[in-house]
């Protein structure tokens, strides 16, 4: 589809990354409609946090185009920034500041409307509403990736990209993050999950891509195969790598 076609969140084509003496990334091509998900699958090394950095305009690509919300985002990257919710290897949360307090603040960058009711919301949404007052650092790994969570979608963003969210979340965190996920396409937001996790992928997204050494190799919808089915296209593509 063209990258400024209604409905269309996310156009990327032929996206590139390289290093100087190699490439992280190469050749990436996807579309994510407004209100889908895509998962994005492969071992370590394999470019997952390179696309999604890429996607988020956190690293300017090498080669390749990328509009979001049909705006080029390579030539006006803060056109698009507001819009976009973002959990990384890096929470961006202030660990001298309060739970409510770094979701304040992020409110105010925002200016999101009504800051008190979403405050509220969020933190209840992660199930943090009973630790509101609790410093950053002294919350778990687990808290702190709730709160990277509550932080990412707090503004209502129109793209939500996630770089193993899952990371440190007990089987109540990834309730939460499930029910982020549903309830943010539900309303209409476009979704990309990178992650380890086949099942979760698979559950959550409604299409599937595998990377291997910067390359994509396979794309099909999540539901096409079981989660052990991906896994196993996941341990092929490694294996044939390492021949390589």
């Amino acid at each position: 589809m063209p990258p400024t076609a209604p409905g269309v969140a996310i156009a990327a084509h032929n996206l590139g990354k390289s290093y100087g003496v190699g490439w992280a990334l190469r050749g990436v091509s996807l579309s994510v409609a407004a209100g889908a998900g895509l998962a994005v699958f492969g071992g370590n090394g394999a470019g997952k946090t390179t696309l999604l950095r890429l996607l988020a305009t956190l690293s300017a690509p090498s080669l390749g185009t990328l509009h979001l919300l049909g705006h080029d985002a390579l030539r006006d990257p803060r056109r698009v920034r507001p819009a976009l919710g973002v959990v990384g290897a890096q929470s961006y949360l202030y660990a001298d500041l309060t739970v409510a307090e770094n979701l304040w603040l992020y409110a105010r960058l925002y200016r999101v409307p009504e800051a008190g009711g979403r405050v509220a919301a969020a933190l209840a949404a992660v199930r943090l509403d009973g630790v509101a007052a609790r410093r950053v650092r002294a919350c778990s790994r687990g808290m702190q990736q709730r709160l990277a969570l509550a932080r990412a979608t707090l503004h209502r963003p129109a793209v939500l990209l996630l770089d193993e969210p899952d990371s440190g979340l007990d089987a109540d965190g990834q309730d939460c993050l499930a029910r982020l996920i549903a309830a943010g396409r539900a309303a209409g937001q476009a979704v990309v999950l990178a992650t380890h996790d086949q099942e979760l992928g698979v559950a959550l997204c409604g299409h599937a891509l595998i990377l291997d050494a910067g390359r994509p190799i396979y794309s099909a919808p999540a539901l096409a195969h079981t989660p052990a089915e991906w896994r196993a296209r996941c341990v092929l593509a490694q294996s044939r790598s390492r021949v390589a």
